[in-house]
């Protein structure tokens, strides 16, 4: 069932991309068109989804993938963990969305001050580990600080990108079925960051066919950072 007027979703990685940087840019300026959200479309959507882009990302109260992108019912997959951290059913969400329901675009949204980079930065220098599952966030994080550490990156904010680098990486690496994809052309990798104050997103990395997607197929090489 379709609503009159309504738009075909992106159907390649760079449409889905140009469509998320527009409806953040609405966002900011306090323009947003809400699109999707209407009775209409509800019942439209309700025998199936197609959503345009996978959003992996933190789980922050104030990282709402459907406001600060201003999209609606069906647009967005969105998996959220604490840290953008990288599990098992993060990675079969993920590769469900885009072998079953062919999404052209996986996100990793992080965001300047992470509580989560914050606390593993504090454990990691008290040489303490947090308890309970909490732990787990933590040491998810700590190959992050390393790498940093590596390039002499200090300030919180430069170890969130970082971060977020890593996390399309790991992404590349765990799942074949999300490599493939990219190598393929049918999907791309982009790397986010979301500034809480202003409201704006910005690219910290992204992977395509154009470039090196090798990561699932061996062991990990050394990649470029864009």
């Amino acid at each position: 069932m379709a609503v009159p007027g309504a738009q075909q979703p992106p159907a390649s990685p760079a449409q889905a991309l140009v469509e998320l940087q527009s409806g953040n840019r609405r966002f900011v300026t306090g323009n947003p068109l809400h699109p999707n959200q209407d009775a209409g479309h509800r019942t439209a959507v309700a025998d199936g989804q197609h959503p345009f882009a996978v959003v992996l990302g933190c789980s922050d109260s104030r990282l709402a993938a459907e406001i600060i992108f201003d999209r609606g019912l069906g647009d967005l997959f969105v998996v959220r963990t604490a840290g953008h951290i990288v599990g098992t059913e993060v990675l079969g969400s993920i590769e469900y969305a885009v072998s079953v329901l062919e999404t052209p675009l996986v996100v990793v949204l992080g965001h300047d001050s992470c509580g989560a980079v914050q606390a593993a930065r504090e454990a990691d220098g008290a040489g303490t580990t947090p308890p309970g599952y909490l732990g787990a966030v933590v040491g998810a994080v700590v190959p992050s600080l390393r790498q940093a550490a590596r390039q002499g990156v200090d300030d919180i904010d430069g170890i969130v990108d970082i971060h977020i680098d890593h996390t399309v990486e790991v992404l590349l690496e765990r799942s074949v079925t999300l490599n493939r994809a990219v190598r393929e052309g049918r999907c791309a990798v982009v790397g986010m960051s979301y500034r809480l104050a202003a409201g704006e997103v910005r690219v910290v990395r992204s992977v395509s066919a154009t470039e090196d997607v090798a990561l699932a197929a061996g062991p990990a090489a050394p990649t470029a950072h864009h």
